[in-house]
């Protein structure tokens, strides 16, 4: 059977921190949310600047991948598999002009519009079952979020409870047939009964392409709340779980937890629930915020450049999406097959 690996991983942070003030200054409203723990404000988080796209923001978390790998190889790649967590335009997904400004001739090309916070391990599944059931052999995964600096800053927003827990990134995974660090495994659950759960809101009533002046929102309410928590500390748990069960390892023996990173009451309660210490599970959620979708490739990556990964690692990446209506955990031996480490740290 074809060897898949995750073979490098690369991010990128726009502009300059954001601290807390900008939010906790504003005049504020939802006090009994504010106070939930979903909602526990880290100091800091980034915002892609007025007029960056997603597309700018893959160009330039791809650069350290072609400095260590080659332009020719990268440009090389059989597959490429974007995920944007707010689109810049309707009807046309960025792969395309990913593709464009990088000068890829990809064989296989695909706009994931599913699995959120956690789409990096739901590409990565699909990079592995695509290079092991074709001719492909290279795959480039993308995870860009830019709702921050643009959603959560519009004016009626930024005074809600919610509005100060994103942060804007991008993290981009390079997948290859090699052996440098083997994915062992992926678990991942499609949960339709949560499905429609995650709702946005527009207090005129109006669709948000029709003409108005209400501004859009993530539909929070105390009731929805509480069941985002109770699945949440839940399922990232399970999938993670039922992984090690599949490779017949205890959760103990994970040498590095990568999960997404929604407040600091997910992260503490998934590292207990798993009994793994602080140290084996980086934490960016108070530099960073919640980046969605790109915070799993972007802390793989920071977590790599600060030594915290050896070869021979065992490496999970978990997490989940919006209300829980999807959750996957993926395991990788990191570096199993590397003569030379590719990630100076």
């Amino acid at each position: 059977m074809t060897t898949v690996s995750l073979t490098d991983v690369a991010g990128y942070l726009p502009g300059e921190p954001v601290p807390a003030e900008f939010y906790t200054e504003y005049p504020g409203a939802e006090e009994k949310l504010r106070d939930n723990p979903m909602f526990k404000v880290p100091p800091l988080r980034h915002h892609v600047a007025a007029g960056e796209t997603n597309v700018d923001m893959v160009e330039r978390a791809v650069q350290p991948l072609i400095e260590r790998h080659g332009p020719d190889e990268i440009r090389s790649v059989d597959v490429l598999l974007m995920h944007s967590q707010l689109p810049d335009t309707p009807f046309v997904g960025a792969g395309t002009e990913v593709a464009r400004r990088l000068g890829l001739k990809p064989q296989w090309l695909i706009d994931v519009a599913n699995a959120g916070c956690a789409s990096f391990v739901h590409m990565l599944e699909l990079a592995r079952q695509i290079l092991t059931g074709t001719d492909a052999r290279t795959a480039l995964i993308c995870n860009a979020q830019s709702a921050a600096g643009q959603l959560f800053t519009q004016p009626d927003v930024r005074r809600l409870a919610q509005a100060a827990i994103p942060g804007d990134g991008c993290g981009v995974g390079y997948v290859t047939t090699s052996g440098a660090a083997p994915v062992l495994d992926v678990v991942t659950r499609h949960i339709g009964d949560y499905a429609g759960d995650m709702t946005t809101v527009l207090d005129d009533g109006r669709k948000y392409w029709e003409p108005g002046e209400s501004q859009l929102r993530i539909g929070f309410s105390e009731e929805s709340v509480a069941k985002v928590l109770e699945r949440g500390n839940r399922l990232v748990p399970e999938v993670v779980a039922d992984l090690c069960r599949r490779l017949g390892v205890a959760t103990t023996e994970i040498d590095l937890l990568v999960t997404n990173q929604p407040n600091r009451t997910f992260l503490r309660n998934w590292r207990e629930s798993l009994r793994l210490p602080e140290e084996r599970h980086p934490d960016t959620f108070d530099s960073c915020g919640n980046m969605f979708g790109a915070a799993i490739p972007i802390v793989l990556d920071r977590a790599i450049r600060s030594g915290q990964v050896k070869d021979g690692d065992l490496v999970v990446l978990g997490g989940f999406a919006h209300a829980g209506d999807f959750a996957g955990a993926a395991a990788i031996r990191w570096g199993a097959g590397r003569t030379e480490h590719p990630i100076p740290v």
